[in-house]
This record gives structure tokens, C-alpha cells and sequence, in this order.
């Protein structure tokens, strides 16, 4: 399926780079040895093009609450609409008009104030496709405006598809961490038209760029576009979405322009669940639980300096954007509440959890796992039967062994080998070690999916050289920047413990890249219901950007219906 009026990516003048490069830098985790631009901030902006007017562009959709009856159209535009507006219809049906609700921010770094627009639409009819058109009176193109279709979900037991990825980056390579790969990557979606699409985190890596956040947001928005107008792109918060002087916890930019479903909470849009046929989708933010200091912090030498309109202060070095405790357990509390109600909804067969960071990795050049989520969530996730873990942050594939409860005081310190409790999660192997088809009643798959369009070394994966286990690092204590060995630096300190990742079921070792395609059998009462994951890889995608995905593996999940 295809849209019109696709707007190009525009680029950064190579002058302002250089400029910026000179002055200082601001590493951030999640990427080893990463750094970015800092020190005072040009002002300098892709929005300050000729004339900017009310346009859409950006364009992307999100369930509402009810995905069988709503969807929001969201947009963004250069300049301040004038009387924004969504036209939608199906066949038969006289078109409609919603008008979108603006919604600002001014970016705390470089100052550019940024106008998105959201129209909720309400009264739609299960599984039925809807023609949409998105204008404004001030609308350079109003002659041929923005149009796209959409299809609602289904209502009650229904087959399905959907696909899945995280760190998606975009493709405008002057951007830190953005490859071309990443416009495959949003190709990959519409080549396999699933129902909507998850997003897990670390969107487009705007806090990389801290003098050109929202210019990096608009690549990014412009390129999904391409497949998030069509059908709704579901994502959660990682690392790479806090950024300095943007809100509490740093999420200003990514809370303006996504509406998503209420959660009931006074942190509305950073954890969310939707339902889809049987299945129940339950979409976390890990940054409140995990250890790992994995937001923005300065490195050093130089203090971060936002534009004078700002009103902001110099960020001096080592000053880091840790947001662990943000909820006070409110989060954790709601995702109890969710999924008790789950358990006790015959209508419910599945429950997938979305979420950036991982409990289970074992990725040698990676973050690696974080005790914090182990802690949280892991013992809800068993007392309550959640099927599936999806993730991203580390930039490869792994696919555990189904987990239920864990094993104590099985790792080690980094550093001295003493014994430490990473709650090492414990593996429910079947019968058949060759088996692909798996009963998750008996324990929750969690994969890593970080290869959505972002490059990055490929992981190696590392062994003990006594029992021959593949290792993973965990983080157990909170992990904050500690001075450096150069005056006025700041880094990280690596993960603190290790453990044998006796969990660790598959990994692709040939290439970072890929995308996961689930595909939802809802079955026969009586019988059993399914849902089957196809993983399709980019070999060479590493070297040459290419949209040649081939299969890598093939699972099953399978239970009984539980009516």
C-alpha cells in the first residue's frame, strides 16, 4: 500500500557539523563508544526552510483505545496550521471530518519550537479499510492533499499479523547512528502488511545530536511515514528518547507526537496495553526499573550549552540523565492491575510485553541484561503467564529458551569472580532440544529485536572458558558516569556481574539487522490457538545496505484456548 506526497529528508549544513564537532562531545549508553556533538548550540534548524506553512508531513497512526473503533492520525507541520483537519471514509460511506488538536513543545537544547497536530477518530467499523485525506487551510498542497487508507482490527477471535522491530534510526547518514538501512527496514513493514507494527524503542536517536533533536525526529518522521500512515506504528520509550531539558523524564519530544491508549496514570502515553483479537499487548517503559544509566550524560570536557532563547543552563560534564524510581511504582502497580484482569478475561489467550531494555542478553559488545527488570517485572510476567518478551536496545537477535523463576547466587562479580544474585532466570527446556514449537504455559520466550535500521559493530558473543557457556553481562547496582582518566571526563561503568546464559536459545551471529513477522491463529474452541514468528535477517546489510531479507528461523507458540 502507498501514499502520496512523501516529504524528503533534508540535511544538516556540513559547515554547522564542523562547527558543533569542534567544541565538545556528549556520549550517551546504549552504544558503545558513541559520541555526539555538543558544547554550545547552533541554532540552526531544517525547520527554518523558505516559507514554512501548515503542510502535513509525518505522518503516523496509533490505536486509540478500542483498535477495533479508533485510530489517531497524527501529524507535524513547519509552521502553525490553520484549522488542521483529518477527512476519512470507506465505501458507501459519507466522509467525515475530524480536526486535529495541536499540540507544542520548544526543544530545550537548540530552542526550535515544534508543532504536531493528532485527530482521533472515533466510530469505526471493525476489520473495514478507510480512505483518509490530511490538510490545513494554510496547506501549500491543499490541491492534492495528503491521502492514505487504514484497516481496524478485528472484533472478537481473529487471525492476524503483525511485525516488530527496535532501534530504528533513520536514514540520513549525516545523523550519529543512522544508516540507510533504516528506510529498508520501513520497507520491510509494508513488504509484509501486518495489522500494525511495534516500535521498541530508541525511535530515531535524536540525543545524538543535541543541536539538531528535532531535526533528526523529522527524518525519522518522514521515513516512517512511508509505512506508519497506513497502518498504526505502536512504540514504547528507550534511552535514546530522554533528552536534556525536554520534560521530567526527558520525553517531551516523543509524549508530543504520539497519542497513545490511556493508561489511567498521570504518565499518560509512557506505558500503555491494547487488545487485538486474543491478544493482549502490554507496552513498558523499562527506563523506570533498570539499573544501567542508559540516557543522555555529558561526557566532557566542555559543558553542553543550549541556545540563549532557551533560558536554559550550561549542563556541565558528567551530569547524566538518570530516571530510574520515575513512577515511584506506579508503573509497576498498573502492570499488576493490567495483567490480573488479563488472567481472569476468558476472551484473553496471550499477553505480549513490549519494552526497550532486556532482562535476558548475552550480546559480548552489547549493554547487557539489567537485574532492575528481573526485579520488577520478571515475577509478574510468571505469576501471571505472560507468553512473550520483545525488545530491542542490543543490536542483534536472540530468542530465549521459555523462562520461569530463577536461580540464585549463580553469577559472578566482573571484576573480583566473587558470587552475586543476578537472579539468573531459569530455563524450561523441552523434551526435544531440536523442538521450534513451544507451550508457553510452561514459561515466557523473550527476544531481542534491536535491529531495526540502526548499524553497530556486530555483537560477538562471548564463552567461559571453564564450562564453554555462552556469558552474559548483567548490570545488579545502579550504574551512574564515574569520573575518567582525562580531567573534566566522565564515563560509564560497564556491566558489574556475569552469569552463564544458560537461557540463551538462538542467535544470529551473521548480521545485526532484521525484522520478526508473528502471525496470529486464533483456533477452535476446544482446540488450540497459535501464533507462529517468522525471523527474516538482512545478510550484508552490515556492508551494503540492501532490502534482501531471507528467513532465519521459524517458532511456534502454542496452548489451548481458554474458551
Amino acid at each position: 500500500m502507498s501514499n502520496r506526497n512523501t516529504p524528503a529528508s533534508g540535511s544538516r549544513p556540513a559547515e554547522v557539523l564542523a562547527a558543533v564537532s569542534r567544541r565538545g562531545f556528549l556520549k550517551l549508553a546504549g552504544v558503545s563508544g558513541l559520541a555526539g556533538a555538543a558544547g554550545s548550540l547552533a541554532a540552526t534548524s531544517q525547520a527554518a526552510t523558505r516559507s514554512p506553512d501548515g503542510r502535513p508531513e509525518q505522518i503516523h497512526m496509533t490505536w486509540g483505545n478500542d483498535p477495533t473503533s479508533e485510530v489517531v492520525i497524527s501529524w507535524a507541520s513547519l509552521a502553525s496550521a490553520v484549522n488542521p483537519r483529518v477527512q476519512f471514509g470507506n465505501a458507501g460511506e459519507q466522509a467525515r471530518t475530524v480536526h486535529g488538536v495541536q499540540r507544542i513543545y520548544t526543544d530545550g537544547l537548540n530552542g526550535a519550537t515544534v508543532f504536531t497536530y493528532h485527530a482521533r477518530l472515533h466510530g469505526l467499523q471493525p476489520a473495514n479499510t478507510y480512505q483518509y485525506t490530511v490538510t490545513a487551510d494554510n496547506d501549500s498542497n491543499a490541491a492534492q492533499p495528503f491521502t492514505a487508507s487504514f484497516q481496524t482490527a478485528p472484533r472478537g477471535r481473529a487471525p492476524f499479523r503483525w511485525t516488530t522491530y527496535g532501534d530504528l534510526a533513520t536514514p540520513n547518514t549525516e545523523w550519529a547512528l543512522s544508516y540507510p538501512q533504516s528506510r529498508f527496514a520501513v520497507q520491510a513493514v509494508e513488504r509484509f502488511e501486518p495489522l500494525f507494527h511495534l516500535l521498541n524503542g530508541d525511535l530515531c536517536y535524536a540525543n545524538l545530536n543535541p543541536a539538531h533533536q528535532p531535526d533528526v525526529w523529522r527524518d525519522f518522521g518522514n521515513n516512517v511515514q512511508n509505512s506508519a500512515a497506513n497502518r498504526p506504528w505502536m512504540p514504547c520509550p528507550g534511552n535514546h528518547e530522554i533528552e536534556f531539558n525536554n520534560g521530567p523524564q526527558g520525553l517531551a519530544s516523543y509524549l508530543t507526537r504520539y497519542t497513545l491508549p490511556e493508561n489511567g496514570t498521570h504518565f499518560s502515553g509512557q506505558w500503555y496495553s491494547f487488545r487485538v483479537s486474543s491478544i493482549l499487548f502490554i507496552s513498558l517503559d523499562s527506563d523506570d526499573v533498570i539499573y544501567q544509566d542508559a540516557a543522555a550524560f555529558v561526557a566532557g570536557p566542555n559543558p553542553l550549552v543550549p541556545v540563549a532563547s532557551t533560558g536554559h543552563a550550561p549542563i556541565e560534564p558528567g551530569t547524566s540523565f538518570y530516571v530510574r524510581g520515575y513512577s515511584h511504582g506506579l508503573q509497576t502497580r498498573w502492570l499488576e492491575q493490567t495483567l490480573r484482569r488479563a488472567s481472569e478475561d476468558h476472551e484473553i489467550d496471550w499477553i505480549v510485553v513490549q519494552m526497550h531494555q532486556d532482562a535476558l542478553t548475552s550480546s559480548k559488545t552489547g549493554n547487557g541484561s539489567d537485574k532492575g527488570i528481573r526485579e520488577a517485572w520478571l515475577p509478574l510476567f510468571d505469576r501471571y503467564g505472560v507468553d512473550l518478551v520483545v525488545c530491542g536496545h542490543d543490536h542483534d537477535y536472540e530468542r530465549s529458551h521459555p523462562v520461569r523463576g530463577c536461580n540464585h547466587n549463580a553469577g559472578k562479580d566482573a571484576t573480583t569472580g566473587a558470587a552475586v544474585d543476578t537472579l539468573q532466570p531459569r530455563p524450561v527446556l523441552a523434551a526435544d532440544p531440536d523442538s521450534t514449537t513451544f507451550d508457553t504455559r510452561h514459561g515466557t520466550i523473550h527476544l531481542i529485536l534491536g535491529g531495526g535500521g540502526t548499524n553497530a559493530p556486530l555483537d560477538v558473543y562471548g564463552e567461559d572458558e571453564a564450562d564453554g557457556l555462552p556469558q552474559a553481562k548483567v548490570f545488579t547496582k545502579p550504574n551512574r558516569p564515574i569520573p575518567g582518566s582525562a580531567a573534566n571526563t566522565f564515563v560509564r561503568n560497564p556491566a558489574d556481574a556475569l552469569e552463564d546464559a544458560i537461557w540463551s536459545a538462538k542467535r544470529d551471529t551473521g548480521t545485526g539487522y532484521g525484522i520478526a513477522v508473528f502471525d496470529h491463529d486464533p483456533g477452535q474452541p476446544g482446540a488450540h490457538t497459535t501464533i507462529t514468528m517468522n525471523y527474516y535477517h538482512a545478510p550484508g546489510a552490515d556492508q551494503t545496505p540492501t532490502a534482501n531479507y531471507e528467513l532465519f528461523e521459524t517458532i511456534v507458540l502454542r496452548k489451548p484456548r481458554r474458551s
